[in-house]
C-alpha cells in the first residue's frame, strides 16, 4: 500500500493537497519529523514563499540530510511542487543566492520581461506548450491541459530525463523528472481534473 509523507517546513500549501489525495483515495500523514519521512513510499515537498526562509527552515527541522537519503538512497520518489519543485534544484536569486537540495542542477532565477505588459508574478491557468513524449508523468495529458501557476521565480532548463515547458513571455521548465525525483511548476492540486490526472500518474508504479 502506498504511504504518502507530506513535508511541513512551515510553508506548504498542505490543506489542498491532502483534499486531492483523499479524493485519489490515498493514505497520507502530514510530518515535520526527520526520523519519520523514511517510512514513507512517496513524499511530497510542497512550499509557498520565499526560497530562502524554505531552505532555512529545513535546516533548521534537520530534514535536508534526511530528505537526501529517501531520495538518492533509498530511491523514494519525491514530487516537489511550486516552490518544492525550486528547493530540488541547485539553487536560487530569491532574497540572494542560496544554494538549494540539489537534486538537480537547475537554477532558479526571477522572470525578468522587456515587455511592459507581461505582469510578475505569473498567475493563473496556463497549458503546457511541449514536453517529451517518454514522461510518464504526463501520461494522458495534452497541450489543452491547464494547470495554475503562482510564481514570481522560475527553474531555467537544463537536460533533465524528462521535462515539460511553459511559456510565460519567455519558456521555462514546468516539470521534471530524473529517475524517481519529480517537480512540478504549477500546483496541481488546484488545477481541477488536469491536476488530479497527473497526481495519479505520479503514484503508479512505473
Amino acid at each position: 500500500m502506498k504511504q504518502v509523507g507530506i513535508i511541513d517546513y512551515g510553508m506548504g500549501n498542505i490543506n489542498s493537497i491532502t483534499n486531492a489525495l483523499s479524493f485519489l483515495g490515498l493514505k497520507w500523514k502530514v510530518t515535520d519529523n526527520r526520523q519519520k519521512i523514511k517510512d514513507f513510499s512517496h513524499l511530497i515537498l510542497p512550499g509557498v514563499g520565499s526560497f530562502k526562509i524554505a531552505m532555512q527552515n529545513l535546516k533548521k527541522l534537520n530534514l535536508v540530510d534526511e530528505i537526501m537519503e529517501v531520495g538518492l538512497v533509498k530511491k523514494r520518489k519525491i514530487l516537489g511542487i511550486c516552490l518544492g519543485m525550486q528547493l530540488l534544484g541547485s539553487s536560487s536569486t530569491e532574497d540572494g543566492y542560496t544554494e538549494g537540495l540539489k537534486f538537480v542542477k537547475n537554477k532558479v532565477t526571477k522572470f525578468s520581461f522587456k515587455q511592459k505588459d507581461i505582469r510578475i508574478p505569473h498567475v493563473g491557468f496556463n497549458n503546457i506548450s511541449r514536453f517529451n513524449k517518454d514522461f510518464n508523468l504526463l501520461k494522458d495529458i495534452n497541450l489543452k491541459d491547464n494547470f495554475y501557476f503562482v510564481h514570481s521565480y522560475k527553474m531555467n532548463f537544463e537536460k533533465n530525463s524528462n521535462y515539460a515547458i511553459c511559456n510565460y513571455g519567455a519558456e521555462f521548465l514546468a516539470a521534471f523528472q530524473n529517475e524517481n525525483i519529480f517537480g512540478v511548476q504549477f500546483h496541481p492540486e488546484k488545477s481541477q481534473s488536469s491536476g488530479l490526472k497527473l497526481l495519479r500518474n505520479f503514484f503508479q508504479d512505473q
